[in-house]
């Protein structure tokens, strides 16, 4: 079961936003977690790409709108440079559609390397590509 190999999980509200990408393809819609689990890093990789896997992944061109994309982008202070996994992951900091629920969720966590926050973050990138939270795009039903 996914529970017991990962830990506590906590979900950020859900976002749409517009793609980084060339490639022309619809809004995405984002989230992030925050995990805690005893895995070590390449472990929650390998239950990353099952999930993604199970949702239906196919494996595409690079930056190809995809089904389900699900990123590890830190795991505490620890910093990892290989073929497969690089933490902190180096787009971390300059990705509203990250930033945003992330913010929502945990607005001081101190990301690595130097502390900052997800809302300090978010206040030095540009308005564009733009993110929405879902519930607020979408309007009062």
């Amino acid at each position: 079961m996914l529970s017991e190999r990962v830990g506590r999980l906590e979900i950020a509200p859900l976002y749409l936003s517009e793609p980084v990408s060339d490639i022309p393809q619809p809004d995405f819609v984002n989230t992030v977690a925050l995990v805690t689990s005893a895995l070590p890093a390449h472990e929650l990789l390998v239950v990353a790409r099952e999930v993604e896997l199970r949702l239906g992944r196919l494996r595409r061109e690079r930056n190809a709108a995809r089904e389900i994309d699900v990123d590890l982008l830190f795991a505490g202070d620890e910093r990892i440079a290989s073929a497969e996994l690089e933490l902190p992951h180096p787009r971390l900091r300059e990705r509203r559609f990250v930033l945003a629920p992330l913010a929502d969720l945990a607005p001081g966590l101190a990301l690595p390397p130097d502390g900052a926050t997800p809302r300090e973050l978010l206040a030095r990138l540009p308005e564009r590509p733009w993110v929405r939270r879902l519930d607020e795009a979408v309007g009062p039903s």
